[in-house]
């Protein structure tokens, strides 16, 4: 009876922190319900199968990067702060993808957005994802964060870009990002890496990237703001 009591206050006080910090889980652990699937098809294969791209088990969303295309949110989203945990797997030497905020219009890869990176190495790093006009969203950031080698506009490194702000493959990272007002804000595992400011993307569905190599996904949580 003891341990019976033990678990129920211990399972209680989890929910009750839970509803303390405010944040709504967007992942339930047990499937992808409140989520869309989309993958880029090729003449391979015409109509690819999500199922066996995205995979759900013992809380974690398991994806193995082929083909290209996301889970995004039903939901569109405006201010809020995202915690998001993820990691490669041990075997890996490289691992990419990353977490689009703000998508927009059509599916495709990629949808109008702003992405935070998680390509292994870069992760904190900010692409601007163009939409079917082909005009690149905007953000303002500070001096010296532009990628000097690209032409584009759409590539800026996160800060002290040298600095080693990710776990080892196999440990699990989390990405802590704050959307306010056309504002980002990104830190990993604690550290502030990018703050991007007077974007023109203020609102839209949350995805995440299928995009060559496999990764995990768990502990998905959202808290709006006003």
């Amino acid at each position: 009876m003891r341990c019976a009591i033990a678990l129920l206050f211990v399972v209680s006080g989890s929910l009750v922190r839970a509803a303390d910090d405010g944040f709504t889980p967007l992942f339930n652990g047990k499937d992808l319900t409140g989520w869309t699937t989309y993958l880029r098809p090729s003449k391979d294969i015409p109509n690819p199968d999500p199922k066996t791209t995205w995979q759900v088990a013992d809380g974690v969303i398991r994806c193995n990067g082929k083909p290209n295309g996301y889970v995004m949110t039903e939901k569109e989203y405006s201010n809020y702060v995202l915690k998001v945990k993820w990691r490669y797997p041990a075997e890996l030497k490289a691992g990419n993808t990353g977490v689009l905020l703000h998508c927009t219009g059509e599916d495709k890869v990629w949808p109008s957005s702003i992405e935070a990176q998680l390509r292994s190495g870069r992760a904190g790093d900010i692409w601007l994802n163009p939409g079917a006009d082909g005009k690149l969203p905007t953000l303002s950031f500070d001096a010296g964060l532009k990628d000097a080698n690209d032409k584009t506009d759409r590539h800026y490194f996160r800060i002290d870009k040298d600095k080693p702000v990710e776990k080892a493959f196999g440990e699990w990272n989390e990405y802590e990002i704050t959307c306010r007002d056309g504002s980002i804000t990104l830190a990993i595992n604690g550290t502030k890496v990018i703050e991007g400011r007077n974007g023109s993307l203020k609102k839209g569905k949350i995805a995440l990237q299928s995009e060559g190599t496999e990764v995990h996904f768990k502990d998905i949580a959202i808290k709006e703001m006003k």
